[in-house]
């Protein structure tokens, strides 16, 4: 055996991920939100990016609406010619730029998370010093529904106090809006919107039966709790309903404080003439292009290769940047076209009609991996005259029916669904007994699949949906 080094020459053919195009993957990635935020950090660090707005050009302007146009400078001498001074003028003579104009959003208040409500009911109570600091300690200690995450013999040693102390300030914290606030637990939390409560009900069994058998009441153990408490399976079924009518997570009305995300359909199905036709939503992705202001800087600067250099490679980043979110809207709209082209039961009768798509199918009549299809269609949404969707949605698996079609498993819980909400509530409908009037309908499916359909739906079993 030979050692020693040689110098060889072999051909190798390798796939290489280039920057550019594990950004233009990324991009394709991205929901409407993230692009948004990509693009603004783009901008910022691109000086040769510029962001534009989509408006129709002059010449296409009404007649009408170039006779309602202001001339400000004969407006100015008339003003002028009346006798009042120029300072007001000089504040609009100028038209106003979109980020200037007042709308209504600018006038609407900040939505009141649970701790601006409960801080402002706090403070107009009649509390010394140091129990309204213990006040604030607990409202910050509670958690997105209203409940209280941390233990009184937690609070005592922060403020060096006895626990009587913290539970006479939790008590008063517990008599603010929204009732049931400041709970340690579920049983609490009920209990004290029973307190508040002041119409003629039998309040010592419902509280024995929260103290006692919530459990049981969540399992829907009528029966048992009958016998136990002597009550008939009639009025623990009342006590049940009541129960149901409380808030169990008095807090999740209020805003968390963070920022609400708005869905914004990439594409729009529309109905024309009895068929449907697919548009993209301009709205939906910024409009780019390149600085000329820094062209001619680079046209200016021959001499100076740094800066050249620098113009340069911010010019070639702009351009792929540019050219990926065009890219980015022609495969979205290519992959959303295949698929209501597949859907057109769905828009014209309904969910029960929606057809079984794999991403495969879409990724061969497409022409792309499947890959592309699941980056193109996580957090991508489509405006359809049925809805919004987000494209992910349509992609389902199904089971075999009778015309040997398949049937899309969304649509089976469609009909799941309409079964239990049509079932007699003191007969309510075994899985079997939904399989059953399934397979009459010419749907091939087991009890079990029936089951996991109707539990992803958080519907409860039939034992647990039966009233009395």
């Amino acid at each position: 055996m030979r050692l020693g080094y040689d110098l060889t020459i072999e051909q190798v053919q390798k796939l290489t991920m280039t920057p550019e195009l594990i950004q233009a993957i990324q991009i394709l990635q991205y929901n409407s939100q993230e692009l948004e935020e990509f693009v603004s950090k783009e901008l910022m660090e691109n000086p040769l990016l510029e962001q534009t707005r989509q408006e129709e050009p002059d010449e296409e302007r009404s007649r009408e609406e170039q006779d309602d146009t202001i001339d400000f400078e004969e407006l100015r001498e008339k003003i002028m010619e009346a006798g009042y001074d120029d300072i007001s003028y000089a504040q609009w003579k100028e038209k106003p730029s979109d980020d200037q104009v007042m709308t209504f959003d600018q006038y609407t208040s900040k939505e009141e998370t649970l701790s601006d409500h409960l801080m402002m009911q706090l403070g107009l109570s009649r509390l010394d010093d140091l129990d309204m600091k213990i006040g604030r300690f607990l409202i910050d200690a509670l958690d997105d529904n209203g409940y209280l995450t941390m233990e009184i013999p937690q609070v005592c040693q922060v403020f060096g106090t006895d626990e009587e102390e913290v539970e006479k300030v939790l008590k008063v914290i517990q008599s603010f809006d929204p009732v049931g606030i400041g709970a340690r637990d579920l049983k609490e939390c009920l209990l004290i919107q029973l307190d508040e409560v002041e119409d003629d009900f039998p309040k010592e069994s419902i509280r024995y039966i929260i103290c006692n058998y919530l459990k049981e009441l969540g399992d829907n153990h009528i029966q048992e709790i009958s016998r136990n408490t002597g009550l008939t399976a009639k009025q623990v079924q009342a006590v049940a309903d009541f129960i149901r009518t409380l808030d169990p997570k008095p807090g999740r009305a209020f805003s968390s404080g963070e920022q609400l995300k708005y869905v914004i359909p990439d594409v729009i199905v529309e109905e024309v003439d009895g068929g449907f036709e697919l548009v993209t939503n301009d709205e939906s992705e910024p409009h780019l292009t390149v600085s000329q202001y820094y062209l001619d800087m680079a046209r200016d600067n021959k001499a100076d290769e740094e800066v050249q250099k620098y113009l340069s490679d911010k010019y070639k980043s702009a351009l792929w940047l540019i050219k990926s979110i065009d890219q980015r809207k022609q495969t979205i709209y290519n992959v959303a076209k295949a698929v209501v082209e597949r859907q057109m039961d769905f828009l014209r009768k309904g969910e029960k009609y929606l057809t079984p798509m794999t991403l495969k199918q879409i990724a061969d009549e497409v022409g792309v991996h499947e890959s592309t299809v699941s980056r193109s269609i996580n957090g991508k949404y489509i405006e359809t005259p049925r809805g919004v969707y987000e494209l992910r949605y349509f992609f389902s698996s199904g089971v075999g029916s009778r015309e040997g079609t398949g049937v899309s498993s969304n649509s089976i819980k469609k009909m799941i669904k309409e079964i239990i909400s049509g079932e007699d509530a003191k007969e309510p409908m075994s899985d079997q007994g939904i399989m059953d009037i399934l397979r009459s309908r010419g749907i091939d499916i087991s009890r079990r699949t029936v089951a996991k359909y109707r539990e992803s739906m958080n519907i409860p079993s039939s034992s647990k949906r039966r009233r009395y």
